[in-house]
């Protein structure tokens, strides 16, 4: 039964989809609709039932509980640290699970069938937020639109969370509920196709969302996502620095990048899409981070149907092994990556009639419960499938969410290297939740102010 309501939903929304197409103007549902995120559904629009098989179960209210003796700034620990696998999936049996998992992940077995596994763990639902997002999720439900690309009338919640077309889909992903303001120290690395790692990026980063400051509607400009960030290290990269401004309105959309060489700020002429971004010394493009951070507008997008599948899920266990530990020769070691059975809406993307893409499709699946992109795949421009891309999402009771801590990466299926963003692993500090900084911070200005070597 769950499987044809699924069905029947996939249809609708495919149709809607189309009917309404890349340039129409979204509406907002009706307040009976928006009534079912107060009973059947939770409140971010995910199926709040389980499955018929037990094998995912109802959400409760998400996962609340900090582990014993955390504090905020410190190591974020494992919740479900004394559970073992369920079974895991190799090359040997991958043929039975098959309809469970993405091309990508399947196409990791046929690279790599002596070393690359999926370890299945019991589901756990852990997503939640604060009682005042699920708020303003519930009024975002009857009065946010998307005309075009632009999303008008949403704030502090899930945009969309009964949504119509693929474009609200990777809207609630755009603008997940990941906390308002914190603080990482990270590293970025390289995998070679030969099996060397190569550490590209060093440094700390501040990182805001004033989209998600509570009771800041008001002052509320556009900007829904920002960062600055300032390199360590290696030391050919010591001291160069880069801030992002992501706007609602993507033509508002502003980044710049400091270079000690020159000392200079200059600004990105293109901060988006297929750009090779500074941050990763050029190794991952812009609309690679998380999955997804790209420009609705350069795809023609369709939602094609709501299943269960094997994704990364509830990974805390992927930052607390050492960096020795996490990396292998041509992938993450699988003994530190939780996956469970989850259900996700899976949106395509086609590049759309006169614009250009090194990636002119993409198939993307995100997380019903936290609106994340977990996976993706991309195909080159020969039709074969090129990258798989990936997040860890963590739980984070403290907050509470369940969110990747900016950890994200892909696989480069064609020339066999890699790419592993946001390593918190041998730091300190996981995710250090902050008061939101002044607006200041986040521009040009304050970052040549502070630009030395």
């Amino acid at each position: 039964m769950l499987m044809k309501r699924l069905a029947s939903h996939s249809l609708t929304f495919a149709i809607a989809s189309a009917a309404f197409g890349l340039h129409g103007a979204h509406a907002a549902v009706g307040a009976d609709e928006a009534a079912q995120l107060k009973s059947t559904l939770t409140p971010f629009g995910a199926e709040k039932a389980g499955n018929k098989e037990g094998t995912i179960p109802a959400w409760t209210g998400g996962h609340t509980t900090p582990v014993p003796g955390f504090k905020n700034g410190g190591r974020r620990g494992d919740p479900f640290a004394d559970e073992k696998p369920l079974f895991t999936i190799s090359a040997k049996n991958v043929d039975q699970y098959t309809d469970k998992l993405s091309d990508g992940t399947k196409a990791m077995f046929k690279r790599y069938p002596d070393t690359y596994r999926v370890d299945i763990y019991k589901t756990h639902r852990t997503a939640a937020a604060p009682q005042w997002v699920y708020d303003n999720t519930f009024k975002n439900a009857t009065t946010a639109k998307i005309n075009g690309t632009v999303i008008t009338g949403a704030y502090g919640g899930i945009p969309f969370p009964i949504p119509k077309s693929a474009n609200e889909v990777m809207a609630n992903h755009l603008l997940h509920w990941r906390g308002d303001a914190w603080r990482m120290d990270f590293r970025h690395f390289l995998g070679t196709s030969d099996g060397k790692r190569v550490m590209s990026a060093e440094g700390s980063a501040d990182y805001q969302m004033p989209y998600y400051v509570k009771d800041g509607e008001s002052k509320f400009k556009g900007d829904y996502w920002m960062i600055r960030l300032a390199t360590s290290g290696p030391a050919i990269r010591a001291g160069e620095a880069i801030v992002g401004r992501e706007n609602l309105d993507h033509e508002k959309t502003q980044s710049w990048t400091y270079l000690p060489g020159q000392r200079r700020v200059r600004k990105l002429p293109n901060g988006c899409c297929d750009t090779p971004t500074p941050a990763s010394a050029g190794v991952m493009s812009f609309d690679e981070i998380d999955v997804f951070a790209g420009r609705l507008d350069r795809f023609d997008w369709k939602i094609v149907g709501k299943k269960e599948m094997f994704i990364p899920y509830n990974s805390n266990r992927t930052h607390m092994a050492s960096e020795s530990a996490l990396f292998g020769p041509h992938h993450i070691n699988p003994d530190h990556v939780r996956w469970e059975l989850h259900r996700v809406w899976i949106v395509e993307a086609n590049l759309a009639s006169g614009k250009r893409h090194v990636a002119p499709k993409s198939r993307y699946y995100i997380d019903e419960d936290s609106w994340v992109a977990v996976l993706g795949d991309r195909w080159d421009a020969n039709g074969q499938l090129w990258k798989t891309l990936w997040t860890m999402p963590v739980v984070m009771p403290d907050l509470p969410a369940t969110t990747p801590q900016q950890q994200s990466g892909f696989y480069d299926l064609v020339s066999g290297a890699w790419y592993y963003s946001g390593s918190v692993n041998e730091k300190n500090s996981h995710y250090k939740i902050q008061a939101p900084l002044p607006d200041s911070t986040f521009t040009p200005d304050s970052m040549a102010g502070e630009g030395v070597r």
